[in-house]
């Protein structure tokens, strides 16, 4: 098994790259920073703490603070001006101690630039239908991740605890939607995916999710079987399911909605309907994304999610007899 490391490097080596990932930067269009560059102006903002930059840092902040616009369409000025005037856009100070930590990290104008849109931008929120995919967490809570995720995926089994993780520190205010996308590079992840649906269906969706997560070099259908009986499985009806016109429609439903939103690999995480791009510290890239979209939703800069919805989808109706009508429910 990999370690987290090793299987973020491999699985999110693409994401850090605008243009090579499977999740393109959905932040072009919207607010856009001011391409002129600002003379070198040390500023000084209240509630922004800029006092772990080093005098280089300090400086490129600056700069971006006195470039970049607010993040309210109705505020067309600099943060600077906005934080100073105290102007009617809550997002001003966050977006200006965002700023700090991509300082911090010396990424350079063009990487902060592009990750200011994607994190800012009014147009990088996607709509996404997550009725009827298995969530666990609260019922009303402030954030979803919805994960595009492939069984057989390494980064995927390597994101699954952190994930965990997460979910344990913001248990009230976070909920996890599973979105599928078996890619067509591994062998056994269409059939796991069905496998999944078909758990689902007997409201164990979770309980198999660890299973194949856990053994992600045993996805055989029959040592797949083996993890249904594990669980407590129906077998005979986990069998009918997962190989069901039905179920495959359930799983190619997702994958449809990835590709409409431009995924190629996974794991690809939305948060409150925007991509997740991570500066390559993943672990704490979602850590400061998670806190940070709890602000801005506290603070009524981006609106609550609607309330869980996703029961599991129906039973299949038996198939009746040859020359006989299946009973009415």
């Amino acid at each position: 098994m990999w370690s987290l490391k090793a299987a973020l490097l491999v699985g999110f080596a693409t994401l850090a790259s605008a243009r090579l990932t499977t999740c393109r930067s959905p932040g072009e269009g919207g607010t856009e920073p001011n391409p002129s560059k600002t003379e070198a102006v040390d500023v000084n903002l209240p509630g922004v703490d800029t006092s772990a930059l080093t005098g280089r840092e300090k400086s490129e902040w600056s700069r971006y603070v006195s470039d970049f616009l607010t993040p309210c369409a109705d505020q067309p000025v600099s943060l600077a001006q906005c934080v100073k005037e105290s102007r009617k856009c809550a997002a001003c100070v966050p977006a200006a101690n965002y700023l700090v930590g991509l300082s911090r990290r010396g990424q350079v104008r063009q990487q902060v630039e592009a990750a200011y849109k994607a994190r800012f931008s009014a147009e990088a929120v996607q709509n996404l239908d997550l009725s009827g995919s298995p969530s666990k967490g609260a019922t009303h809570a402030k954030v979803v991740i919805a994960e595009w995720a492939d069984f057989e995926c390494p980064a995927c089994g390597a994101v699954r605890p952190l994930l965990e993780t997460m979910l344990e520190k913001n248990g009230g205010d976070l909920r996890i939607v599973f979105k599928h996308f078996p890619l067509s590079m591994h062998p056994h992840a269409e059939k796991a995916a069905r496998a999944a649906v078909a758990a689902q269906r007997q409201n164990k969706f979770w309980e198999l999710h660890a299973q194949l997560f856990s053994n992600q070099q045993k996805l055989e259908p029959e040592q797949v079987e083996g993890y249904a009986k594990e669980i407590g499985l129906d077998l005979k009806r986990f069998v009918q399911d997962r190989d069901s016109e039905a179920v495959a429609d359930a799983v190619a439903r997702d994958r449809k909605q990835g590709e409409v939103l431009a995924l190629k690999s996974t794991p690809s995480l939305f948060i409150n309907g925007r991509a997740f791009v991570s500066s390559g510290e993943f672990q704490t890239d979602l850590e400061d994304w998670i806190k940070l979209e709890l602000e801005l939703v506290k603070s009524g800069v981006v609106p609550m999610p609607p309330a869980a919805e996703s029961p599991a989808p129906a039973p299949a109706k038996p198939e009746a007899a040859p020359g006989k009508s299946a009973a009415k429910p």
